[in-house]
């Protein structure tokens, strides 16, 4: 075992943080960025040039089996400044409920004893449209405001739900996110969101734009619009007079929250000359970017942004190398955009293992020393708890070493993380302990599938073989997790299911629709195609068949197709002659002489999307629980308890123990004892004692929420809101269009 020294570069802290530190403290907080033990994945991909080279894996296996950044010491880490004060947490002015990313209230109308009585007080229809809303709302005074389906934002009397104005910006408004900032000496409240390729700022009591923000009420970001998303998807922050803004194809950005000004970028992706560049060979437009959410501290003005992979996903022939800020948690100067620190937590990730969701800063206890921290959830089921001013660990983060990939042209990382500790709350790996026990029918379904994948810790991909793991949607999401202040328990909501990749060679000319359909191509489809596609890019396990003559030979493929393989049943009906013909297909000679490879700088290959495993009946096709709400104490980094999270009424009227299902909805905790989360494919919001996990109750809602709840006191009553519209767990038909809000009954 190894352990890794984390100081690699000094860095220039703020003016700000130097009063908080002796010349000792503060040369050994500016002494730490935290790049992560690469160098030998680095060095190969700078001196390199043979692309279609495979890993050398009994190199990799000389390497020690682990390595260790050590923790702060407690001397190290910074201490708590009491910040933020109570106040802060009786109001609900942005998504997530305050600039640290808490989703914490400290109101306690709604508490263990009474919230068995909470009763829908009222729900809004938008009316106009149907569709998934991922936007947690804000309340400013009377008022709730928050995006409809129909890509307004609206603003809802907080007390009856009815709706009081609207505004229609260009493009999906607040997609994950809105802040309220009540201004400055030069400028007046506003409601700030992002939408298309706009910042927009809005009065709150009216809708309407501020005239003199930007250009009549919206400045221009520097990034592209893709698609609906446009140029910035999560919540922004404030500090002073800067809102900080992730973009959604990469880099962050100040404005001035007053003008509407540009202020400054960071470069997630490094550009020429800049820290980090060397550790792509290849940079791209899109990727290393925070889709989710940031977090910020607001008296010591750093800036939170977690970060997704390299794109494109899954192949990492074209982006060789660590890929810094990718898969990050970057911690920088609000007012220059200046970077203070790092820390990676996957380096060259080909598994679409994003930090998705946003951070939470919390204050915790260490050798009984309040010591301030940013915790963020990740989507393999870690919590990075890291020093707030520093970066630093707080618990030893121990990488493992990781298998080699035996795709030609990649270059794998050759440590990935696997700490004691905090404790994990989800798993990657899947093993045939994981194998559904639902029925013996399902049992013997995925087992036989199981038998055609590979799996194992941060296994790559294998040509044509799909690559079986848990966590691609986590683990954690974006809607992340919750802090208690009180205590330093974080609770976060997690799914726990298995996907299916496969990565081929595309090298294949695309079919031509119009041509007429050859013998081989009719009996592909009479005989293949349910199980492999029409279009041959494979469904679930079955793997795909483009670019199969880069893998298998004709004998190969006839002796599978004649005695079946794993979850391949043998065909023996089949005719000589057609078993001819659709060799002839899928070897492309049906369509003339085969297309020699193409011979690129770099093998090109594509994957098959984003399949779930699922059993013969259409369920997860590991054991459950699918979905469960978890607590974490940050103090000591132990599971203090787990509990599953929604049910599906059809096994739970056949006495199925509650099982959990996949959830998108994400918790809040309040000083009433209670976590509240929604999310789950029973369409349910739930309350849970934030000490033992007890579910004491849960509320129906019109189609299923997949957003945090907010709460908010108004005119003496406690209400718990919530966006209900639908999303991916169901069908498209049962998408919606409105927010449900609970309260005590009226004495």
């Amino acid at each position: 075992m190894k352990v890794i020294s984390a100081a690699s570069r000094l860095l220039q802290l703020p003016d700000l943080l130097c009063s908080e530190f002796s010349l000792a403290g503060l040369l050994a907080a500016a002494l730490m960025t935290l790049v992560g033990p690469r160098a030998a994945a680095q060095e190969a991909s700078a001196t390199n040039q043979d692309y279609w080279q495979v890993e050398d894996a009994k190199a990799r296996e000389k390497l020690p089996l682990y390595k260790i950044i050590p923790a702060a010491t407690t001397r190290e880490l910074t201490r708590a400044n009491g910040y933020p004060k109570r106040d802060t947490f009786l109001t609900w002015h942005r998504s997530h409920g305050d600039n640290g990313g808490t989703r914490y209230s400290a109101l306690d109308q709604i508490n263990r004893k009474n919230v068995k009585n909470l009763a829908v007080a009222w729900i809004y229809h938008a009316g106009d449209g149907s569709n998934a809303l991922e936007c947690n709302p804000i309340i400013v005074r009377e008022t709730m405001i928050a995006p409809t389906p129909g890509k307004f934002v609206a603003g809802i009397n907080a007390e009856n739900g009815r709706e009081r104005w609207r505004f229609k910006p260009a493009g999906k408004p607040a997609f994950r996110g809105l802040i309220y900032w009540p201004g400055g000496k030069s400028a007046g409240e506003r409601v700030l969101f992002c939408a298309g390729q706009y910042l927009y700022a809005l009065n709150p009591k009216t809708g309407e734009p501020i005239a003199s923000f930007g250009e009549q009420g919206r400045a221009l970001l520097p990034g592209h619009a893709q698609g609906d998303f446009g140029a910035a998807t999560a919540g922004p922050a404030i500090f002073e007079d800067i809102i900080v803004i992730p973009g959604f194809e990469k880099d962050v950005w100040g404005f001035d929250a007053g003008t509407g000004q540009w202020r400054w970028t960071f470069h997630t992706v490094p550009h020429e000359g800049e820290f980090g560049r060397e550790t792509w060979d290849e940079p791209e437009s899109y990727g290393a970017n925070c889709w989710s959410g940031m977090a910020l501290d607001e008296v010591r003005g750093i800036a939170y942004v977690p970060t997704a992979s390299a794109k494109e996903n899954f192949i990492g022939v074209w982006h060789r190398g660590d890929n810094l800020f990718a898969n990050c948690l970057i911690a920088l100067d609000a007012r220059t955009g200046r970077r203070l620190w790092h820390f990676q937590e996957i380096a060259h990730d080909i598994w679409d293992q994003d930090i998705p969701a946003p951070p939470n800063l919390a204050t915790i206890k260490r050798d009984g020393k309040a010591v301030d921290v940013v915790a963020v959830t990740t989507k393999i089921g870690e919590t990075l708890v890291l020093d707030r001013v520093t970066g630093k660990p707080v618990f030893p983060f121990r990488l493992r070493r990781a298998p080699t990939s035996d795709l030609p042209g990649e270059l794998t990382a050759p440590y990935q993380p696997d700490p004691e500790l905090p404790a994990r709350f989800s798993k990657m790996e899947f093993t045939t302990a994981d194998i559904t026990d639902r029925t013996p029918e399902a049992a013997a379904f995925v087992a036989s599938r199981v038998q055609s994948a590979t799996t194992g810790f941060f296994r790559p991909a294998s040509l044509g073989r799909p690559n079986l793991y848990l966590g691609m949607d986590g683990g954690a999401e974006w809607t992340g997790a919750c802090v208690d202040p009180q205590t330093g328990r974080l609770y976060v909501s997690a799914n726990h299911a298995a996907w299916l990749v496969s990565v081929f060679r595309d090298d294949d000319p695309p079919d031509d629709p119009a041509a007429p359909k050859t013998l081989g191509r009719k009996v592909y489809e009479g005989n293949c195609a349910t199980c492999h596609g029409m279009d041959r890019l494979g469904i679930a396990v079955a793997p795909p068949l483009r670019g199969l003559r880069f893998r298998l030979s004709e004998d190969a493929i006839t002796k599978q197709v004649r005695l079946g393989k794993n979850g391949m049943p043998a065909n023996t009906s089949i005719s000589q002659g057609d078993l001819t013909a659709l060799m002839d297909y899928l070897l492309l000679r049906d369509r003339g002489t085969p297309p020699p490879a193409a011979k690129e700088a770099r093998p090109r290959y594509s994957f098959t999307g984003y399949p779930r495993f699922r059993d013969n009946e259409g369920y997860p096709a590991n054991k459950p629980p699918w979905g469960t709400l978890n607590c974490l104490d940050l103090n000591t980094g132990k599971i203090l308890w787990k509990v599953p999270l929604g049910e599906y009424p059809e096994l739970a009227a056949q006495g199925v123990p509650k099982t959990g299902t996949e959830n998108y909805g994400g918790p809040i905790v309040t000083a009433g004892g209670l976590v509240f989360c929604s999310g789950t494919r029973d369409a349910k919001i739930r309350a849970f004692d934030k000490d033992t996990g007890a579910e004491l109750w849960s509320g129906e809602l019109p189609w299923v929420g997949i957003a945090p709840p907010a709460t908010y006191l108004l005119n003496g009553r406690q209400y718990v809101v919530t966006a209900a519209t639908g999303n991916k767990l169901g069908k498209q038909s049962e998408y919606g269009d409105a927010y449900v809000a609970f309260a005590l009954p009226k004495f």
